[in-house]
């Protein structure tokens, strides 16, 4: 009998441009627990129009820009992505606010204002790349004590081009996720970027490497998060 395919997962993954608009390096993923049920996308130009007694002339007056908004749904009771185990549903959310992050807080706790980093949504062979606008979050469920267990979230990406692209890579290879095309190293209780680095014989540059993958926290990594290998694990 034949093994179907495993569902190919969404995920959004931080991403720079360069000066030409290019994709010039890839940065923390966020897998999502459960697929959207609907992408909404919409492309709109910018258009003026010149007033005189022979009517109006359109005129084509800046870029265009194309958005895109879905809905995720995280629940805390159900099988969480890369073998998390959160029991406050937030833990899973925060990880997608950070795409709207305007400030920053170092190893020392010291805060510098920064740009929100651009945002890459895949799924399969659908690929968008912009900026996160607008998150709204909506919590429904809680426990007995207070905690909250499940919430939704509405999320708006905009581009500032009009264009459809597309994955070069097929649904199941694009969202390998711990056994990807490259290895991950999985967080150990009390871990943190500088031990994990340790481990792999890459102890002086863990601060760089926390900022590269979105790390807003890496003195405290959760146990079963990852980050991507550079090298032998001691």
């Amino acid at each position: 009998m034949s093994v179907p395919d495993a569902i190919a997962k969404a995920y959004l993954q931080v991403i720079t441009w360069d000066s030409n608009g290019r994709v010039n390096s890839e940065g923390a993923k966020v897998t999502v627990q459960f697929n959207p049920e609907t992408l909404k996308t919409a492309y709109s130009n910018q258009i003026a129009g010149e007033d005189n007694n022979g009517g109006s002339a359109l005129q084509f007056s800046g870029r265009g820009t194309t958005k895109l908004s879905f809905e995720l749904w995280f629940d805390v009771s159900s099988v969480q992505p890369d073998g998390a185990s959160y029991d406050d549903v937030r833990k899973l959310t925060e990880k997608v606010v950070r795409f709207m992050k305007t400030r920053n807080t170092d190893s020392s706790g010291n805060m510098s204002d920064v740009t929100p980093p651009g945002c890459r949504f895949q799924w399969g062979s659908f690929l968008f790349e912009g900026l996160v606008d607008s998150i709204s979050e909506n919590i429904d469920y809680f426990s007995r004590e207070g905690k909250p267990l499940r919430a939704s979230m509405s999320i708006s990406m905009t581009s500032q081009a009009v264009e459809v692209k597309f994955s070069a890579t097929n649904a199941n290879a694009a969202n390998q996720q711990n056994t990807g095309t490259q290895a991950q190293q999985q967080a150990r209780v009390g871990d943190s970027v500088q031990s994990m680095s340790a481990r792999e014989g890459q102890a002086e540059g863990w601060q760089d490497r926390a900022r590269d993958q979105g790390i807003e926290d890496p003195l405290r990594m959760a146990q079963g998060s990852s980050i991507p290998s550079t090298g032998t694990i001691n």
